[in-house]
């Protein structure tokens, strides 16, 4: 599935990220720190670490899309030549709406309850071209959903979120996002909440996307051997830093302590111990970072 890149020039770099919150004694505390990292056009780029290492808040911050309470810093921020830290809001979210999407890990909290599914593909599709309307919109709107594997999309399109299950609101999501064909997409646990077989299905438009459109894909995924078999290269965090990089294909012949852990923890499926290993940090890691 790994796709071939003529173009290296970056699509999006970021040097010196530092993402932190201030706390009831006013002390800022950094969840994400001094972090560097660099998408090429088609790329697929897997993020992996436990929970709460900073994953998502290094995607959400490409997109604008931190909590109020979140203190941003860096030293570069720029996507397709543009810097990110000059922008107003409303040029951020111009963007966002046309060039850069997210694909979040709970359809509950993506989609609008009180619209129709039709009704909110519509406002993405005609962010890209106002003019899109009436029977041409509603042609893609449902060439979008069947896309995804959807059976009876016109049904689909017709319904509430309310009325979809978690694997079809997921669907939907994905079809929203891929549908306009984003210069980059961040998905954030795109096949956590789907089964073997739809995950597969999902992974397969992604990569029709990528191959179709140049999409750089910013993969965020607790699950190593997907990333290691669906991405191109991966960058592992820990606590808010990456202690290592490599080509995903290279993730098994990783050095980094973190890394290995990471691995460990992910039994075999012929015979698997009776205990997992314990991960076992140590916070000499938080020092050191392995390119």
């Amino acid at each position: 599935m790994q796709a071939k890149r003529g173009n290296t020039t970056p699509l999006f770099e970021i040097d010196g990220l530092q993402i932190g919150f201030r706390g009831h004694d006013g002390t800022i505390t950094n969840a994400v720190r001094n972090l560097s990292l660099t998408l090429a056009p088609g790329e697929r780029l897997g993020i992996v670490g436990e929970s709460g290492s900073g994953k998502s808040l290094t995607g959400r911050a490409l997109l604008g899309l931190l909590p109020d309470a979140a203190h941003l810093s860096a030293r570069t921020m720029r996507f397709d030549g543009k810097d990110l830290l000059a922008m107003s809001t409303r040029e951020h979210r111009r963007l966002c709406g046309s060039q850069m999407g997210m694909i979040l890990q709970d359809p509950k909290y993506s989609l609008n309850p009180v619209m129709t599914v039709a009704k909110q593909m519509g406002e993405a599709f005609r962010l890209r071209e106002p003019g899109l309307r009436g029977p041409a919109l509603r042609e893609r709107i449902v060439g979008a959903l069947d896309a995804v594997q959807i059976r009876n999309p016109e049904r689909v399109a017709d319904s509430y979120p309310h009325e979809l299950s978690g694997g079809m609101g997921q669907r939907v999501m994905i079809a929203m996002m891929v549908s306009t064909g984003p210069r980059l997409l961040i998905a954030d646990e795109p096949t956590s909440a789907l089964d073997v077989a739809v995950s597969m299905q999902v992974l397969s438009v992604l990569d029709g996307m990528i191959a179709q459109h140049g999409t750089g894909l910013m993969f965020i995924s607790h699950d190593l051997p997907l990333v290691m078999s669906f991405c191109d290269r991966v960058a592992v965090m820990y606590a808010g830093r990456i202690v290592e990089t490599c080509a995903a294909r290279d993730l098994h012949r990783a050095t980094h302590p973190y890394t290995r852990g990471l691995l460990a923890a992910n039994p075999p499926l012929v015979d698997p111990p009776l205990e997992l290993p314990v991960l076992r940090r140590d916070p000499a890691w938080l020092m050191e970072v392995s390119q």
